[in-house]
């Protein structure tokens, strides 16, 4: 009997410590919680499925540029690669469809999304697609789009990352590009531009739009980002309302 109580002491112990470090926080008691919890949020995971070079995928960051300056601080943006590893590559270890320049310029962009803010990456990318599909990743072009978006290309990590002679072959920037290639090959994203919304793939771009039933449209993408938000965020507030939030 004696072992029994002491297990059972140990047991209320344990649960009596487990309760003590969930952090629970009480709206009534923070005043200021709601209001910072809503202001977060839960931001949507948005991806596009790109190839540097493709002008599938420049047309489609195109349309993207106004459904990021109008949903930024909803969604959380990424880029993934699509390509074909390849051991025999003597550069990257991929091949890229439009050639190891496209390579390149993937890397400088996988570099750019790792080492600085969604608004400056994206400015960078629209630069680069501005000179036009056969220009990105060129080291001229490069330095350009650095200098026009306050991207330290010899100094700061991101240029490190690319290799700061513009070439897109820095040893950190290949790796990113060889995982990328990989990430997208799980998800299951063969064609550029694939738009994914929340795990989702919304909308293709190939030649045209496509498998696009929410529709194709800024606005069509806008409305998407907004219901899944919404949805994401329901929880939190159905929370807050009751008075509780488990954090």
């Amino acid at each position: 009997m004696k072992c029994l109580r002491g297990y059972a002491g140990a047991l209320l112990l344990l649960a009596a410590a487990a309760y003590a470090v969930i952090p629970i926080l009480r709206v009534q008691d923070a005043p200021n919680a709601s209001q910072a919890l809503l202001s977060g949020g839960s931001k949507v995971p948005v991806v596009l499925g790109v190839m540097s070079r493709c002008p599938d995928a420049i047309l489609c960051e195109s349309v993207f540029d106004d459904v990021v300056s109008r949903t930024g601080d909803k969604i959380d943006l990424s880029l993934t690669f699509i390509g074909k590893i390849n051991s025999s590559e003597p550069d990257y270890g991929v091949t890229c469809m439009h050639g190891p320049a496209e390579c390149a310029g993937n890397v400088q962009e996988l570099c750019a999304v790792k080492y600085e803010e969604t608004p400056r990456w994206w400015k960078f990318i629209q630069c680069q697609n501005a000179q036009g599909r056969y220009k990105v990743g060129e080291p001229e072009v490069v330095f350009q789009c650095a200098k026009e978006t306050g991207i330290d290309w010899q100094n700061g990590p991101t240029g490190k990352c690319a290799g700061t002679d513009g070439q897109g072959k820095g040893e950190k920037g290949i790796r990113l590009l060889q995982e990328s290639v990989k990430h997208t090959e799980s998800l299951g994203i063969q064609k550029s531009c694939t738009i994914v919304i929340a795990g989702k793939p919304v909308c293709i771009h190939d030649e045209t739009w496509k498998e696009c039933e929410g529709g194709h449209t800024q606005d069509d993408f806008v409305r998407q980002i907004e219901e899944e938000y919404e949805r994401h965020n329901r929880i939190w507030q159905d929370d807050l309302e009751d008075g509780w939030v488990w954090l």
